[in-house]
């Protein structure tokens, strides 16, 4: 089975869940194109990077999900390196389209769902989720990113995918 991005459940409110994810490494590329292109577009480089074709010759496992956040014009598509890497243990890209970035721990609201992989799907749960996190009274501390979980050959309505959300972390109760 594919490993998936550890994280711990902080508290369940109506229609998401407030999650902490702990500090983790990314490999991703920023590609131009449409929401739905950027994928497709970035993941060739991300693959081979984790394949092997990085500075010390090595693989990484595949691990889920694959993310995507906007960026200015552009979509930048990440995959989360496998637990227990590190800064100094995971390989250094040879293709300069490839960057290694660390993610400090975060709170995150998110929201799971069913089906096709569309920008305006994303959106609509997009604007459903923040509105449910105003409501809960947190407050949003970045971007939000969209989360893949199956690869593209897994009928539509079998995938998973989230929303993730960041938000400040909520003062103790």
């Amino acid at each position: 089975m594919t490993e998936q991005q550890a994280w711990t459940l902080v508290r369940s409110y109506p229609g998401f869940e407030l999650r902490r994810y702990e500090p983790h490494l990314l490999a991703e590329v920023a590609v131009g194109g449409s929401f739905e292109q950027a994928g497709n577009r970035a993941f060739g480089a991300l693959v081979r990077y984790i394949g092997g074709r990085n500075r010390q010759q090595r693989n990484l496992a595949m691990t889920a999900p694959v993310l995507q956040r906007a960026e200015a014009d552009r979509h930048v598509v990440s995959f989360v390196m496998p637990a227990g890497e590190t800064a100094a243990s995971v390989p250094d890209p040879t293709d300069p389209a490839v960057a290694v970035r660390a993610v400090p721990a975060e709170t995150a609201a998110v929201v799971g769902y069913t089906g096709r992989w569309t920008e305006r799907g994303f959106r609509e749960r997009l604007a459903r989720l923040r509105a449910d996190v105003d409501a809960a009274g947190l407050e949003v501390a970045g971007p939000a990113r969209w989360a893949r979980f199956d690869p593209p050959w897994t009928p539509w309505f079998l995938r998973h995918n989230e929303i993730v959300l960041p938000v400040r972390e909520p003062a103790a109760q």
